[in-house]
């Protein structure tokens, strides 16, 4: 299972969406997450047709954490050119881990 870390430090368990289809459709039609959802090759996202608030964690291509947003159901979000994938778990979940901006961010098995 792959896990969501920076550094020595594990934060949650982590889904990853590397197809096409598992991008477009991320975590829509579900009641929550358990741990957090990595989007690769991802700039922008949207909750449109989502059940919950997400935190998002759009990343550069090192895995850096350029800007942490919460988005509501049923939003649009603009894209970040500069992002490269994103991270998304349920809201308040990244502030709870201490993920802010600037922290580096990898996939570990």
């Amino acid at each position: 299972m792959p896990w969501l870390v920076a550094g020595e430090r594990v934060f949650a368990s982590l889904e990853v969406a590397s197809g096409a289809r598992q991008r477009a459709r991320g975590l829509l039609a579900r009641d929550g997450v358990k741990g957090a959802l990595w989007l690769p090759r991802t700039r922008a996202v949207h909750t449109l047709g989502m059940r919950f608030a997400v935190d998002v964690a759009f990343c550069d291509a090192e895995g850096k954490v350029l800007e942490i947003v919460t988005m509501r159901p049923w939003r649009l979000g603009r894209p970040r050119f500069r992002a490269r994938s994103v991270v998304e778990a349920e809201a308040g979940s990244l502030e709870r881990w201490g993920i802010t901006v600037g922290v580096v961010l990898e996939v570990r098995e």
